[in-house]
């Protein structure tokens, strides 16, 4: 049985498709953490702190709708939550446990309740920069979405 050319064409087209969604799902991390700092005195504070300076490739993802894979980090218990931290890493690696930097968690806003999993889980949503509020995390996904398990 012969497969006819544009079958194969097809199949092949499809499967290059999804590993390249799939590879700028998990590589939007990696982009995020091309950030630099700049020491700014902090008037509220009283002394000089980091600020976050974003690379050109970040700030060109500002705004814009992107799918991410990453951790629920639960901030009241181990619920449903419309506000979490969400993060590159497991929770026993992320920021806020010493194995990694501030670029790799960020704040999400979800338009529904997403239940806590101790998996890896894909969330859809709008990416907004904070490089102002220092009592706010760097990076934000307003109108969240789970998308895949």
């Amino acid at each position: 049985m012969r497969i006819p050319l544009i079958l194969i064409f097809l199949m092949s087209f499809s499967a290059l498709s999804f590993a390249q969604t799939n590879g700028k799902e998990d590589n939007i991390w990696k982009t995020l953490s091309k950030i630099s700092y700049k020491k700014e005195y902090d008037e509220l504070m009283g002394f000089k702190i980091d600020k976050p300076v974003f690379s050109e490739t970040v700030k060109a993802l500002e705004n814009k709708e992107v799918t991410i894979k990453g951790y629920i980090i639960p901030v009241e218990g181990y619920k449903s939550h419309k506000e979490f931290i969400f993060s590159a890493f497991p929770y026993s690696m992320c920021f806020f446990c010493g194995g990694a930097g501030p670029e790799t968690v960020m704040e999400v806003e979800a338009t529904e309740g997403v239940k806590y999993s101790a998996d890896a889980v894909y969330l859809k949503g709008v990416l907004k920069l904070n490089d102002k509020d220092i009592n706010r995390l760097m990076y934000k996904l307003v109108n969240a979405k789970l998308v895949k398990n």
